[in-house]
């Protein structure tokens, strides 16, 4: 169970990642060698106590539980899920929508208290209550809906626009076509709520991308988005709130390997998205 988000050598953490891509793990494999011997123990115990009163086989072994914690009370989804939809309990919006978050995660706590739209470019099997979903590429502008809603969530997914993975088009200015959309489908006076990693700014293919909070925060002000609060998960998994970035933080990323930033936008009243014919539109709309 993974209890840091501290990483190790980039060496190490890269061919973890390639051996993980084929199925592999490397640590789960090691810590099953560790639990082995207990495993076989307990097993033969049980089966002298129950003396065939239940049918019993070694079908299911479970062999890292031993070395965890009752749970995960850290890193980056928890603390994002949990501040970003307790913030939306207590703003209380009249329309909030959701971008590219995780269904079994975000979404499904803002759905336990209030109806909301999801919007993803893949498909969705099954229904969630309190959940309408529609598919959409929030890359390509004329996709999506202008002046929307009130209130809009995009937790840890504008990192991937433009990198191909979940069968985007490989663009390098997807992220930012994409804050673009964002801000367009947010009304005037509406908070966005806008989750990345940060850190030393990289790509890392075709994952993720790694921003500095300074080329998030330069990105939505040029998108008519101000920001209002920033909150952050640091390298350990901690959770940081309400933090004012000075520009030493923008520009460093506080000095972080593999943090999360959690930025709090509010659209302004004079434009909500660059003026028509600029580059970064005009690109969008492709």
């Amino acid at each position: 169970m993974k209890t840091s988000f501290k990483r190790s050598h980039p060496v190490t953490t890269a061919f973890g990642r390639w051996v993980g891509a084929f199925g592999f793990n490397p640590l789960a494999f090691l810590t099953a060698c560790r639990g082995l011997p207990r495993y076989v123990r307990d097993y033969k115990r049980l089966r002298r106590e129950l003396k065939g009163l239940w049918a019993m086989s070694p079908s299911q072994p479970c062999m890292g539980n031993w070395f965890g914690q009752a749970g995960a009370a850290s890193g980056h989804y928890f603390h994002q899920d949990f501040y970003v939809a307790r913030r939306i309990h207590e703003r209380k919006p009249i329309k909030h929508v959701d971008v590219g978050s995780r269904i079994d995660g975000f979404v499904a706590h803002v759905a336990s208290f209030r109806i909301l739209e999801v919007f993803d470019i893949r498909p969705l099997a099954g229904r969630l209550p309190n959940v309408v979903f529609r598919q959409a590429d929030f890359s390509r502008l004329q996709t999506v809906p202008r002046d929307y809603c009130d209130s809009l969530s995009c937790l840890h997914a504008v990192e991937h626009f433009g990198l191909g993975r979940y069968g985007d088009a490989i663009d390098g200015d997807g992220w930012k076509k994409g804050i673009l959309c964002l801000s367009a489908t947010l009304q005037t006076g509406g908070i966005l709520y806008l989750s990345t990693p940060i850190g030393r700014q990289r790509v890392e293919f075709n994952g993720q991308r790694v921003f500095s909070p300074r080329t998030i925060v330069s990105c939505a002000e040029a998108c008519g988005l101000e920001l209002e609060s920033f909150s952050y998960v640091d390298d350990s998994g901690d959770f940081h709130e309400g933090n004012d970035l000075s520009a030493v933080d923008l520009a460093s990323g506080l000095h972080l390997e593999y943090g999360c930033g959690i930025f709090e936008f509010r659209k302004r009243g004079a434009t909500g998205h660059p003026p028509a014919g600029s580059e970064l539109e005009a690109s969008s709309e492709k």
